[in-house]
């Protein structure tokens, strides 16, 4: 018997009262992470990433039967679920996502190219509050003369990633990780295709949804939030 075989095979004893589930409690906390997303980290919990690898065929057969495909990066060790596009009634993902907003969209795409220039270093890709601020500034407008305003909205912008993990605490105060996982949650095929999409976004044009970047074709014309493909709440 395989490893994964052996997480399908049938627990003895229920969990609770009235359960009719199959798979141990290790294998369904799992699910229910992944579920809760945004991503499993197996860099910070290699346990879990151990049963993911041992499970795999099992997680992702599940995932299936709900519209949900289970995306690995063995590299980075980061795991996530991407909603499945079915042009059929009642397959929506489960949850609904919000999209990100224009500053959110912005510092996500900057960090996206610092995490890539940071890449092969060994080391982790890190900014300052004050480091992102600066980011933001770049990209403010010319009549915006509200400092308060554009403050409180670049932190607005922080808090929103780091609610998604995206970024993550440091010991030291106002120092953030950029996570690995932004790599997968914008999967644009070529780092190249960036600084098009924070021109178009600066501009104010019709930005490409992040799905463009995986080949599709689709255009999103509000420019106050764009849609997010793989990043869930």
């Amino acid at each position: 018997m395989t490893p994964t075989d052996s997480y399908a095979a049938p627990i003895t004893e229920p969990l609770f009262e009235g359960d009719t589930g199959s798979y141990p409690l290790a294998l369904r906390q799992l699910i229910v992470r992944l579920l809760r997303g945004p991503y499993l980290d197996g860099s910070t919990d290699p346990a879990a990433w151990q049963l993911l690898l041992d499970s795999q065929a099992t997680v992702a057969r599940y995932f299936s039967e709900i519209f949900l495909a289970l995306s690995l990066d063995m590299d980075r060790k980061i795991a996530m679920l991407t909603p499945v596009q079915i042009d059929q009634p009642h397959t929506a993902p489960i949850a609904p996502r919000r999209a990100l907003k224009r500053d959110e969209t912005l510092l996500a795409l900057r960090l996206r190219l610092l995490l890539e220039q940071h890449s092969g270093t060994g080391s982790d890709a890190v900014i300052s509050r004050a480091g992102m601020h600066d980011v933001l500034a770049e990209h403010r407008s010319a009549t915006d003369r509200d400092d308060k305003r554009f403050a409180e909205s670049c932190d607005a912008a922080i808090a929103r990633l780091s609610s998604l993990r995206l970024l993550t605490n440091t010991e030291l105060p106002d120092e953030f990780r950029i996570s690995p996982a932004l790599a997968m949650a914008l999967p644009i095929s070529s780092i190249q295709d960036i600084p098009r999409y924070i021109a178009a976004i600066d501009a104010n044009q019709s930005v490409l949804s992040f799905s463009e970047a995986q080949g599709d074709e689709s255009e999103k014309n509000d420019n106050s939030e764009l849609t997010e493909e793989l990043v869930q709440e």
